[in-house]
């Protein structure tokens, strides 16, 4: 019996695995096809079109063949350089008369011409992600990069040998578009097959480089002109990554050659569209199934539950920890958390989404053992989160941001064990949580407070945070989105609470309390008496620096005495009773800079 394969009649899932498994490898060769989605002329439609109107003009009656008449008129070719030279004095002038081919009027833009379409838009979309990074094109129209802009992203553009010579080299560039045959803004756009028989020694410098060094997925190319594009395939010496031809319909002689050569596999679609949307939506669904089984992590969550709850399982209950553990720090090496990624609002949307999906059963955990626990796991959580932030530690090189972010998978680890702790009021333990050390690669080990904490931590910046859908105007975006996350994954280890917010409240309030126990009471009392300045101490400070209401209960609450004195036997204020009325009214002057 035939065995068949798993992908066969699905070539589409096999170039989403390709590109997903292959981040930022692969490139995209985008055709003429891809501009007359958008009812863009190409350039030679465009040349003859300007021969037509300036024969009609002179009074020469309808041509079947306006390229034939112009030989015959001529004795050379339609030139779409010279033909501007000659309608047009000025470079501004030029440009005008391109205006009406390529850029979209108002008519236009409400009929939908002349704008990105959605493979444009999916593309950019992609490259948003970090899974295409380079895109070359013999289109001279805009649409590739109006897309991309559309989403924030700036490409590095190279439309001419001048730009190649300055432009940002192809491995530092979130972007790279290679505009083959210019761009309309420029005259010198590249249209008549003598044209097209070869490029500049410096643009087949870029295209060797970038079709030995990158897969590619071709589309709405014909392979039948643009001999120096043909030639540059031919001459490729490696077939390191795949090559996938989408086509409409039966491949022409040109494009066969091509593909037997660089034995290219043809996807056969209906449309640009519907293919890169597609496209698009498989490969964000295999991003999306890197997230654990809801049903794994259960399995998981009740495997430490059943340990803990019998001291004989410990060291089963350490072994689990610890795979789990190794299974996080070896994602974390995946490229997909490079620091050297573009910066951008779906960049980092993403990446907290993948940093969130890889810790969720880990996290999950480690709130088990802060609410169910004895004490004795404090130091298997300890050692976990220092083994997270000594990994973060290992890259020193990249964008800071991002840098700042590797640590947030120590970060959740020490939130939902903390928030464990403080639903099982085990205060003795939170306050070994905040003040435990991490060591640092320069300096000496600072607790936790001063590295995981709210904004003590490196990846704790407003902008970073506020680039999350929904927390732009946010006073406190990282508190914000904590709170959401831990409400969602809550379920599994803390229970019945009838008020998580202000449990999550009560676990920032005491990290603050912790960490102002690293001031001396002096210094305080100084910087409050200070009437030159709003006098505070600097700490960190969470939702309850605007949550008026939850702000009143937390400070009632730790003003009474059955909570005050088990917060001092605990370690809090420095067993000061003072000390904790001072950083109650320290408290209120940094929240009332926050409610301003």
């Amino acid at each position: 019996m035939e065995k068949m394969s798993l992908f066969q009649g699905d070539s589409l899932t096999q170039i989403a695995f390709s590109v997903y498994e292959n981040k930022g490898v692969f490139a995209v060769l985008l055709g003429s096809g891809m501009s007359r989605a958008a009812e863009i002329p190409t350039g030679w439609e465009i040349t003859l079109e300007l021969v037509r109107r300036v024969a009609l003009a002179q009074g020469v009656k309808e041509q079947p063949d306006w390229a034939i008449w112009y030989r015959g008129k001529t004795g050379k070719e339609p030139d779409y350089s010279a033909l501007l030279e000659e309608l047009a004095a000025s470079p501004e002038e030029r440009r005008s008369i391109l205006h009406n081919y390529i850029e979209p009027n108002e008519e236009d833009r409400e009929e939908g011409r002349k704008i990105p379409t959605k493979a444009h838009q999916a593309i950019a979309d992609l490259v948003h992600s970090g899974y295409i990074r380079v895109i070359i094109t013999t289109n001279f129209d805009r649409l590739m990069e109006n897309a991309l802009r559309e989403r924030g992203i700036e490409p590095t553009v190279v439309a001419s040998v001048d730009a190649l010579a300055g432009a940002e080299p192809l491995t530092h560039t979130a972007c790279y578009v290679l505009k083959l045959h210019g761009d309309y803004k420029d005259a010198r756009i590249l249209n008549t097959e003598a044209e097209l028989s070869s490029y500049p020694a410096a643009y087949d410098t870029i295209l060797d480089r970038i079709l030995d060094e990158h897969g590619l997925i071709v589309c709405g190319w014909s392979g039948e002109w643009d001999h120096a594009l043909r030639a540059a395939f031919l001459r490729a010496p490696n077939r390191r990554y795949s090559v996938y031809w989408a086509a409409r319909g039966a491949l022409g002689g040109g494009a066969e050659v091509l593909v037997k050569h660089r034995d290219a596999r043809c996807i056969q679609i209906e449309n640009a569209d519907g293919f890169f949307s597609e496209l698009k939506q498989r490969v964000e669904t295999l991003e999306q199934s890197q997230r654990q089984n809801p049903l794994s992590i259960d399995l998981q969550i009740s495997s430490a539950k059943r340990f803990l709850a019998k001291p004989e399982h410990r060291i089963q209950l350490d072994e689990l920890f610890a795979e789990e553990t190794e299974r996080v720090l070896v994602q974390l090496d995946h490229a997909e958390f490079s620091p050297d990624e573009e910066w951008g609002r779906e960049q980092v949307r993403a990446r907290v989404r993948r940093y969130e999906a890889l810790t969720e059963t880990l996290a999950s955990m480690a709130g088990v053992l802060g609410r169910w626990g004895d004490d004795g796991e404090h130091a298997l959580v300890v050692d976990i989160i220092r083994s997270l932030c000594a990994h973060a530690y290992k890259k020193g090189s990249g964008n800071p941001r991002y840098l700042g972010l590797r640590s947030y998978p120590a970060v959740l680890i020490m939130t939902t064990y903390g928030l464990g702790l403080t639903r099982a009021e085990r205060w003795a333990a939170v306050h070994r949580l905040f003040t435990a050390s991490i060591d640092r690669p320069f300096g000496e080990p600072v607790p936790v407070t001063e590295t995981l904490f709210l904004s003590a931590w490196k990846g704790g910046d407003d902008d970073i945070w506020r680039k999350l859908e929904g927390l732009e105007q946010l006073r406190t975006p990282l508190s914000d989105h904590l709170l959401a996350l831990a409400s969602e994954w809550r379920k599994r280890f803390i229970g019945l609470t009838p008020d998580f917010e202000l449990l999550f409240e009560r676990f920032e309030f005491l990290g603050s309390l912790a960490d102002f126990g690293r001031n001396e009471k002096a210094h305080v009392q100084d910087d409050l008496a200070d009437h030159s300045r709003i006098g505070l101490t600097w700490m960190p400070v969470g939702r309850v620096g605007w949550h008026i209401a939850n702000a009143e209960k937390l400070v009632a609450e730790i003003q009474a005495l059955p909570m005050k004195t088990a917060l001092l036997q605990a370690g809090f204020g420095k067993g000061d009773p003072e000390f904790i009325d001072l950083f109650i009214e320290n408290l209120n002057r940094a929240a009332a800079t926050m409610r301003q």
